[in-house]
């Protein structure tokens, strides 16, 4: 089981100096990951200051040496993948390969998308979340590539440097559970982050039990993915993490958000990661 430190992009945390040094202090504090949050726009309770992801992750790498990094979910539908494939190989270049990349769809609750008229269906969004990440995995190849999709067009190019990371950037996908397609799409890459869908609290560990088994019959039963489980601000002892290792859980993410401050944030981060006693 390894550890992560999640926070959002907005509010408190909307600054690229407030997350690397976060960031420094999580790494130093033995924790395993620190991933950030990617929206465009966040209105509640009032208009938020935000931080461009990308750019503050540049910022995290500078300031650390050990922990791995991620957008924790960038909605690849309104980006371009093209550029996402070029900012993620220099990000992985700059940190010496501790970047993963988190993608999925998405969501429109503070206007992401329809207060810049990007498309908004749902099945269109799917299509294009399984074309970027086709797009993405072709230009980290290092191979000429090319691609006529339904929504996206790249003719023969090759894209240079190649990600440090073979053989590739890992890409953590997420979904809500029980659910089907995005479970399906997980079966294809090296992650899975998954929510609840509909009310009520984390996921439990029969839970995880399930989703595995389904993303087994649509995948190769030979490989593994990394499985991510969110939680709050817990302090789990080794008994109570012990169960969501079993059911191949490999990442407890501990999750903030704008009703935090940082130096709540930053004084359970020197706890250091769990298991506590």
């Amino acid at each position: 089981m390894k550890y992560a430190i999640s926070v959002p992009n907005f509010g408190p945390f909307g600054d690229a100096r407030v997350l690397a040094d976060l960031a420094r202090d999580a790494e130093d504090a033995g924790w395993d990951g620190f991933f950030i949050w990617d929206h465009v726009l966040w209105t509640e309770p009032q208009n938020q200051p935000i931080v461009e992801p990308w750019i503050a992750l540049a910022a995290i790498a500078m300031a650390t040496s050990r922990i791995r990094l991620a957008p924790l979910i960038s909605p690849l539908p309104r980006r371009r993948p093209w550029q996402v494939a070029r900012q993620a190989a220099t990000l992985d270049q700059l940190s010496a390969g501790r970047l993963t990349l988190g993608a999925g769809i998405g969501t429109n609750r503070f206007g992401d998308y329809t207060n810049f008229g990007e498309i908004t269906d749902p099945k269109a969004h799917g299509q294009m979340l399984d074309e970027a990440l086709d797009i993405l995995n072709g230009l980290w190849s290092g191979e000429t590539f090319q691609h006529t999709g339904t929504h996206y067009t790249v003719e023969a190019t090759c894209f240079l440097p190649r990600p440090r990371q073979r053989p590739r950037i890992p890409i953590w996908v997420a979904g809500l559970w029980p659910g089907t397609k995005p479970f399906r799409r997980a079966a294809k890459w090296d992650g899975i982050v998954p929510l609840r869908r509909g009310p009520g609290g984390p996921l439990e560990p029969d839970e995880y039990l399930a989703m595995l088994s389904y993303i087994e019959t649509h995948g190769d039963a030979e490989s593994t993915i990394d499985v991510v489980a969110s939680f709050g601000v817990t302090h789990p002892s080794a008994a109570e993490v012990a169960p969501y290792a079993d059911a191949g859980v490999t990442w407890w993410k501990v999750g903030f958000n704008a009703e935090n401050t940082a130096q709540q944030a930053r004084d359970e981060i020197l706890l250091g990661p769990p298991p506590y006693s």
